[in-house]
């Protein structure tokens, strides 16, 4: 026995002294075992990130809505006080049908399933398919307020896109997806898809130990690794423009009944993109009209620009010296070779004309006299130049290039008013920059920057980038004016865009578009052409620049093409310059002044310079000297322009009547103001009086209207 016992013990003691030294029992590591069983970990999930436009406003973001749950199993209840399964199914069903968009007889039938599924296991709780999903808050309350036994909620997150119908090809979308068991939201397309990686963030963790029953062991550690939210992006995009845009383009697109229709409003100086939509398109909350609109029309879709390639024509003809603009040809007809070019009159033309009058008459015969002026080979050089036929470089894939035909002279001429050739919207958009620009082309752009919400570092930034100078600031000038006569001219094609307020300057564009059953180009009509419009005002100075074009829109028996772009390009370029306060030029004042450092200058002398210049002057408190200053030093402020200078104590509410957002924003931020914004366009009416001392917790409400409604 005393042998038996001793072998015992020996072998249990090197038994155990094995298990301490290996770690291990029958192959398997004792301790990743006991961390499996009594270690608990937990997911932390990080926001997206959201899209604000150049103002910080929300564009697309992250909520928080709910689905219903409803637990059938009576088992739910066994072993408790409280009814924890739904006991009176009529009652809820009743109750449910009073909120949810199902009928009360299909919750009565969903509450009754059977007991249990094809595979033989229980259901314990059903749910109601879309009815039941992206409930809101407040409907999550109402019913929960009816204290139904069973009904249940699972909170979720959605992405929102509160403005419906907001350049949604350009943003795209995000949605819900399940992968190897976890949900999140994943972008799908436009921006949403492009900077996914950037927009989903790091998701965090939480680990600790626990007895048997998941509770947390005393004295135990803890260690969390704390979610990374996703970056916000802020795009050039201003809202209120894309508001203009948005609007006109619905109120066309549904009086004339388009195949297509693409716009985009830019800022000549810098290449940023201030709003751009299409038609048909689609609204990313609920995704209805989504199966029709997949293309980006602003990069991907490629066009025959028409007409208005006869800017650049006219550019590189004025910048080579070739332009005579009293100098006389026969309009009409043009011989290729034996290859017939003709005017757009059936080839009637207008006898001997001027080159003058063939640009604003849009003469086809004028554009081959001109290419004969400038050469062949430099005209195609300032094709090139223009950024035609290469990519812009923009921050959004799949751009097209589009395709210069050049190998034929018949090529060749045709490319000088734009048929045959294709282009994109964005490569006309660079193009004209560096009309409007003095000659400096800029390069677009869509993102302005990155922003890391956990650290409010900016991740990434862009700034505007000449891209090229393909011509003088002379020949630019030259452009503007003449442009500006095919508004202004008795002869003009262009005299649908002439604005009471502005001094605008464009070229109208008609081009065919092929027959999708042919190939060929259809011939049936005005109803089965593009119009187009590339513009820009003011003409002297032009702040923006704008592309409007229409595909085969439904045409009245006396209408023409220019109607539907010309209604679209006046409404949106009208309502956004009075919005960015550029003075109509009937008023307008040419003085203008470079802002200087004017920190701790004395406040009486700087007032009284500005309004020399006819510039307005917004004091924020009651000090003599000036602190802080808006426009910041060497930016230039125009006459009629808003200047806003800081100092120390007290400030009283200023009138804000006819202020633009623009400036609402500029004052709230430098005087710390709570400031509630309804409407857009001019401030015309606020719930504070003016003069009243500023008090930073009282809110100021302004009412604000659009711009068409203020100037009729």
């Amino acid at each position: 026995m005393l042998i038996l016992y001793g072998g015992l013990f020996f072998a249990m003691f090197f038994r155990i002294f094995f298990i301490q030294a290996s770690g291990q029992v029958e192959g398997e590591a004792l301790a990743a075992k006991a961390a499996a069983k009594y270690e608990r970990s937990k997911v932390i999930t990080a926001n997206r990130g959201k899209i604000l436009d150049r103002q910080g406003q929300v564009i697309a973001e992250d909520t928080i809505n709910y689905r219903l749950v409803a637990v059938i199993s009576p088992k739910a209840s066994k072993g408790t006080k409280r009814i924890m399964h739904v006991s009176d199914k009529e009652k809820t069903a009743k109750v449910l049908a009073k909120y949810l968009t199902i009928s009360e007889k299909d919750i009565f039938d969903k509450l009754n399933t059977k007991a249990k599924n094809a595979q033989g296991n229980e259901i314990r709780q059903v749910e109601f398919g879309a009815a039941g999903r992206n409930i809101s808050h407040g409907v999550m309350e109402k019913i929960s307020n009816e204290k139904l036994p069973g009904i249940i909620f699972m909170e979720e997150s959605k992405r929102f896109y509160p403005n419906g119908i907001f350049a949604s090809n350009l943003i795209g979308l995000a949605q819900r997806d399940t992968q190897e068991g976890e949900s999140r939201t994943v972008g799908k397309m436009g921006l949403e898809s492009i900077y996914n990686k950037e927009l989903s963030g790091t998701d965090g963790w939480v680990q600790y130990k626990s007895d048997l029953w998941g509770y947390l062991l005393p004295n135990s550690d803890k260690m969390v690794e704390p979610a990374k939210d996703g970056a916000d992006v802020y795009l050039t995009i201003d809202k209120t423009i894309q508001n203009f845009l948005e609007d006109s383009m619905s109120k066309v697109y549904k009086e004339y009944n388009p195949e297509s229709m693409v716009a985009v409003v830019a800022n000549p100086k810098t290449g940023e993109i201030l709003a751009v939509s299409q038609r048909p398109t689609y609204n990313p909350q609920d995704g209805t009209g989504l199966e029709n609109s997949w293309l980006n029309q602003l990069t991907e879709l490629t066009i025959e620009p028409g007409s208005t390639m006869k800017t650049f024509t006219l550019a590189a003809a004025i910048e080579e010296g070739k332009w005579f603009p009293n100098a006389k040809f026969q309009s009409g007809q043009y011989m290729v070779g034996n290859v017939p070019i003709g005017d757009h009159n059936d080839r009637k033309g207008w006898g001997t004309i001027t080159y003058l009058e063939g640009i604003q008459r849009s003469s086809n015969v004028g554009m081959a006299h001109l290419l004969k002026l400038i050469g062949d080979d430099k005209f195609i050089s300032y094709v090139e130049k223009f950024g035609f036929g290469d990519k812009t470089g923009i921050d959004l894939p799949n751009e097209a290039t589009g395709q210069i035909l050049d190998k034929y002279p018949i090529n060749r001429v045709t490319t000088t008013y734009g048929q045959g050739s294709t282009v994109t919207p964005i490569q006309l958009i660079q193009a004209v920059s560096a009309i409007a620009n003095d000659g400096k082309m800029m390069q677009p752009y869509v993102i302005e920057k990155i922003v890391n919400p956990n650290t409010k570092k900016i991740v990434k930034e862009n700034k505007p980038t000449i891209i090229g100078k393909p011509i003088s600031k002379r020949t630019s000038k030259e452009v503007r004016e003449i442009l500006t006569t095919t508004i202004t001219s008795e002869f003009g094609t262009a005299k649908d865009f002439a604005s009471k307020e502005y001094e605008v300057s464009g070229k109208t564009g008609t081009a065919q578009m092929p027959d999708p059953s042919t190939g060929e180009y259809d011939k049936r009509g005005k109803n089965y052409f593009l119009y187009s419009f590339l513009g820009m005002a003011p003409a002297d100075n032009p702040q923006l620049v704008m592309y409007i074009a229409v595909g085969k829109p439904k045409l009245g028996p006396t209408e023409v093409g220019s109607e539907p772009t010309s209604k679209v390009f006046n409404t949106v370029m009208g309502s956004s310059l009075k919005y960015l306060n550029i003075k109509p030029h009937k008023n307008k004042i040419t003085k203008s002044q470079m802002m200087e450092n004017l920190k701790g200058k004395l406040v009486e002398d700087i007032e009284k310079e500005f309004e020399g210049n006819g510039i307005k002057t917004i004091i924020i408190g009651n000090g003599d000297t000036i602190t802080d200053q808006y426009p910041k030093e060497k930016l230039e402020v125009l006459s009629g322009g808003f200047v806003f200078l800081k100092t120390a104590g007290d400030s009283v509410v200023p009138d804000f009547t006819d202020w633009s957002l623009r400036n609402v924003l500029t004052y709230q931020t430098m005087a710390s103001a709570n400031i509630e914004i309804n409407g857009e366009g001019y401030v015309q009416k606020q719930s504070v009086k003016a003069g009243t001392i500023l008090n930073g917790n009282k809110k100021i409400i302004l009412n604000m209207k659009k711009p068409e409604e203020n100037y009729k």
